[in-house]
């Protein structure tokens, strides 16, 4: 299973390359995580282009919106385990400044919001890694996520 973040930005600072890369590396290989960035463009038809040409072929999409559903990190842990056992590769979008265009969202198999909070692109990114870092935690029975 591989698990794809297609996401707006590029030339992040480096605590975001640090942070994504440590739980990146953390994770195995039958569940690896790989993030693609797409350069900024001035609106979100244009980015919606390039984003579209980077998800993987076949791969399920979740689209990352402030008006999608709630997840909780347990949630995150039994879709990642439902995943796996049905064999699919998943691929998160997350948006520019003006988020993504509606194309996406409703093209999308799910919309998902991280926070109810506003977050920097970067904060997100480095959320949605750690959070399927620890889901994959759960389902390990590994001592990183404690209840």
């Amino acid at each position: 299973m591989r698990l794809t973040i297609v996401s707006v930005g590029h030339k992040m600072p480096e605590w975001v390359a640090t942070a994504t890369h440590d739980y990146i590396k953390r994770m195995p290989a039958d569940c690896s995580i790989e993030i693609k960035e797409i350069k900024p463009d001035l609106t979100p038809a244009k980015e919606a282009v390039r984003i579209a040409a980077a998800v993987p072929k076949g791969s399920r999409v979740i689209a990352l919106d402030e008006r999608g559903k709630d997840q909780t990190t347990q949630h995150v842990a039994t879709q990642l385990a439902q995943w796996r056992q049905e064999g699919f590769d998943i691929t998160f979008l997350i948006g520019g400044a003006d988020g993504l265009d509606p194309s996406l969202k409703e093209s999308a198999q799910a919309m998902w919001r991280l926070s109810s909070l506003t977050l920097p692109h970067a904060m997100a990114r480095v959320l949605l890694v750690e959070q399927l870092y620890r889901a994959w935690t759960i389902l390990q029975g590994h001592p990183y996520h404690r209840e």
